[in-house]
């Protein structure tokens, strides 16, 4: 099986190396040239939680046409960069291949709906994984639990299991299910719990929790996240939200969010996908969300200041 990687990040490359490791010819792309040649160069090293590894049997490339006659494509991207990538990928011709699309926050499929069709799409849940990229060529990772994946519209499918059976086959616990969209929502409530309270503190999870007025904001963003979700009917499978937040949370207490490293790096964030979109589906749902407003706010006017010293 040919796997493009559109998206060599912390986790595209954590994906990539476990796919070339174990015998799956892998195409990564990145607009981030400086990796990607470094990749070419010295081969992709992935350090921490699996030993430290670094493969060779990899190409990488900023072009984009390389991606074509691929089996499965990985979207890696960060959520707002979904529907550039579905922009191009409608122009390969993919009929016959598996788009699987991995992300952090909502509305990965609503954004490829407005460029490709969704027949062939698949959603995915990374669950128990903390990584961050160390240098050029070089990702970390500090654990990593399972690939959850599943059909847009539900159902167990022949094509659904074909793409587990590949996760598993590169090193991945891996396991499809009927319902996706439960399972996105529940990471999504620890996403807003954590993401952006972490990036407006400028802490990682476990100070946060520590920290009595933190944990307050962290848990006010969640349960305006939870509102939401009940409201659009997802089967959830708990009822107490803190808690179920509260100890996501306390496995990971040294993690810190992709979004606050994007913070820190002065990069521009995910913040659309997560707490962003809590602030988006509350004003269509005429839900008040006034804990992710501020945090969106805050977050907003912090990376609209720092962007513009980097244009």
């Amino acid at each position: 099986m040919k796997i493009g990687i559109i998206g060599t990040g912390a986790m595209g490359s954590i994906y990539a190396s476990f796919f070339a490791r174990n015998g799956f010819q892998v195409t990564c792309y990145d607009i981030w040239k400086e990796h990607i040649n470094a990749i070419n160069k010295n081969g992709l090293r992935l350090s921490g939680a699996s030993g430290d590894n670094t493969v060779h049997e990899i190409k990488a490339t900023s072009e984009f046409n390389d991606l074509r006659d691929h089996d499965l494509y990985i979207l890696a991207t960060k959520g707002d960069s979904v529907g550039n990538a579905a922009s191009k990928l409608s122009n390969l011709n993919i009929e016959n291949s598996i788009v699987l699309t991995i992300q952090n926050g909502l509305g990965a499929a609503e954004r490829i709906s407005k460029y490709m069709p969704t027949e062939n799409v698949l959603l995915g849940v990374a669950q128990g994984f903390g990584a961050s990229i160390t240098s050029p060529g070089h990702a970390h990772h500090n654990g990593m639990s399972m690939i959850r994946i599943g059909e847009i519209n539900g159902g167990i499918t022949e094509r659904l299991n074909k793409v587990v059976n590949a996760w598993e086959k590169a090193g991945f616990t891996s396991k499809g299910f009927q319902d996706i969209q439960q399972l996105i929502w529940e990471k999504f409530l620890c996403n807003v719990a954590y993401s952006g309270p972490c990036s407006v503190f400028g802490k990682p999870i476990g100070e946060i929790l520590a920290d009595d007025n933190m944990k307050t904001v962290s848990l006010g963003c969640a349960l305006e996240a939870r509102k939401i979700g009940d409201y659009k009917k997802i089967n959830f499978t708990f009822e107490d939200t803190k808690k179920y937040v509260i100890d996501f949370g306390n496995k990971m207490p040294f993690s810190k969010p992709s979004m606050l490293q994007d913070v820190e790096a002065k990069r521009k964030c995910e913040l659309s996908s997560i707490n962003g979109m809590v602030v988006t589906l509350g004003k269509e749902l005429d839900i008040d969300t006034p804990y992710n407003t501020v945090v969106t706010s805050i977050i907003s006017a912090r990376e609209k200041n720092y962007l513009k010293w980097t244009i």
